[in-house]
C-alpha cells in the first residue's frame, strides 16, 4: 500500500484541500443509534464585525482593536497593521470565505454543519486569540467583555445549536470574579484560559501553580464553570524556511504538558477539587504517555516534593479532565487507557485539519472503535456533561 493510500485510510482528512472549497455531504447513516445528537466539542468562529471599535466609548476608540476583511480573511489589529499576519493570516485565508466561518452569518453556519452531519457545536475564537496579550490589561478586559456579549448573542440566536467559549480576566481575582459572573449571566458555559498566561506589571511570568494564583483559582472553582485549554494560541518562536505552517502545527499539538503537570504536581487540583478541565484540539493519543510519564516522575522524585499529592496520578485525569480529537486512530486504539468518559469528538470546523466535508468518515471510525453506545458518549453526551447541559 502506498504512503498516500495509507494516509487516506488512517486520516479521512487526506487530500481534501482548503476548507473553503469543501462541502458537507453527510448521508445520515453514521452507525449511531437513532436520535443521536452529534455535538462537535471544538469548532472555531471568526469575528467579522468591527465590534471593539463600535462598542468602545468615544474617548477610548483610538485604543480599540479593529476588525477588517482583507485578502480572504478577517484581520485583527490596529492602525491598519494586522496582528494576525504571517502564517496565521495565511491559514485564516483557507477558511474565512466559507459562508458560515464568521459571526456575520450564523444561519449559514448552522446549515453547513448540518450538511456535514453536525447538530450542535462548541465554538472557540480564531484571530481574537491575538488579543490574549493586549498590553493594557484594563482595555484587554473590556475587549473580552465585548467578545463575550457578541458571542452570547449568537448563542441565543442559534436556538441551542451554537455554544460560544468566553474569555475571562485571569490576572486579577476581582476581575476574574466579575468577568465570570458576567459570562455566566450571558449564558456561556465555559471559558478559554491561555496556556501562556503572560507577565504581570513587574515583568514576572504568571505561574498558574503558585499560591499567589490560588485566589484566581478560588474564583474559577466558585463559578462552577469548566476550564478550557486549547492549542495554538502562540506561534513558534524559531524560524522555519520551508512549510512553516505545518512545523508550527506540529509544535502546537504538543503544547499541553506544562499546564497538565502543574494541575497535578503544583497542587492546583488538590487545593481546588471541584475544577473540571478540558483539553481541546490536541487529540487524545498524548494522554496515556503523559499519565505514564507523570507516574514515573512521581515515583522518581517524590522524595524531593514540597507539595505531596493527595491522590494517584490517574485519579486527577479520571475525575477532573477530558480531551477532544478530530481524527486520532492511535488514540482510539488506546481508548481503554484514556477512558471513554473522558473523550470528546470534534469537527474543528472550519480549520484545515478539520473533518469538515467528511465528518461522517471520522464519526464512522469512532463507532468502529468503541461501538455505537460508547460512540454516543464520545460524539454527544460527554461534551454536554462537560458544559453542564445534561
Amino acid at each position: 500500500m502506498s504512503s498516500q493510500s495509507t494516509a487516506a485510510t488512517l486520516y479521512p482528512t487526506a487530500g481534501f484541500g482548503a476548507p473553503k472549497d469543501r462541502r458537507g455531504h453527510a448521508s445520515g447513516d453514521l452507525g449511531l443509534p437513532a436520535g443521536t445528537v452529534v455535538f462537535s466539542a471544538d469548532n472555531h468562529i471568526s469575528v467579522a464585525e468591527d465590534i471593539f471599535y463600535d462598542r468602545f466609548p468615544e474617548e477610548l476608540k483610538g485604543a480599540a482593536p479593529r476588525i477588517w476583511y482583507e485578502d480572504g480573511a478577517y484581520m485583527v489589529g490596529m492602525k491598519g497593521k494586522a496582528w494576525t499576519g504571517g502564517d496565521f493570516g495565511r491559514v485564516l485565508m483557507q477558511y474565512d470565505d466559507l459562508a458560515g466561518a464568521a459571526t456575520n452569518n450564523i444561519e449559514a453556519r448552522i446549515r453547513e454543519l448540518k450538511e456535514d452531519g453536525i447538530d450542535k457545536e462548541l465554538a472557540f475564537p480564531n484571530a481574537v486569540l491575538a488579543l490574549f496579550h493586549y498590553p493594557d490589561k484594563a482595555l484587554r478586559e473590556r475587549v473580552f467583555r465585548i467578545y463575550n456579549e457578541h458571542i452570547a448573542d449568537l448563542q441565543e440566536r442559534s436556538n441551542g445549536r451554537f455554544y460560544g467559549v468566553g474569555l475571562i480576566n485571569w490576572w486579577d481575582p476581582k476581575g476574574t470574579r466579575s468577568t465570570l459572573e458576567e459570562l455566566k449571566a450571558l449564558g456561556l458555559k465555559t471559558f478559554l484560559l491561555p496556556l501562556n498566561p503572560g507577565k504581570d506589571d513587574d515583568g514576572n511570568i504568571y505561574d498558574y501553580g503558585s499560591l499567589a494564583m490560588d485566589a484566581v483559582w478560588d474564583e474559577i472553582e466558585a463559578a462552577g464553570l469548566p476550564v478550557s485549554h486549547h492549542i495554538g494560541e502562540t506561534p513558534p518562536k524559531t524560524p522555519c524556511e520551508h512549510n512553516s505552517v505545518v512545523v508550527g502545527m506540529m509544535i502546537n499539538v504538543d503544547s499541553f504538558r506544562e499546564q497538565f503537570a502543574k494541575y497535578l504536581f503544583s497542587g492546583i487540583l488538590d487545593r481546588h477539587p471541584q475544577l473540571k478541565v478540558g483539553w481541546f484540539e490536541g487529540g487524545i493519543a498524548w494522554v496515556p504517555t503523559a499519565l505514564q510519564d507523570a507516574e514515573h516522575m512521581l515515583a522518581s522524585y517524590r522524595h524531593m516534593f514540597n507539595h505531596e499529592l493527595q491522590h494517584d496520578i490517574r485519579y486527577y485525569w479520571n475525575n477532573h479532565m477530558s480531551a477532544s480529537f478530530m481524527v486520532d486512530p492511535l488514540g482510539l486504539r488506546l481508548i481503554d487507557d484514556i477512558g471513554v468518559d473522558n473523550v470528546m469528538w470534534s469537527s474543528d470546523y472550519p480549520h484545515n485539519e478539520s473533518t469538515f466535508g467528511y465528518s461522517e468518515k471520522s464519526l464512522a471510525t469512532v463507532v468502529e472503535a468503541v461501538g455505537p453506545d460508547n460512540a454516543v458518549k464520545i460524539v454527544s453526551t460527554n461534551v454536554q456533561k462537560f458544559l453542564g447541559l445534561q
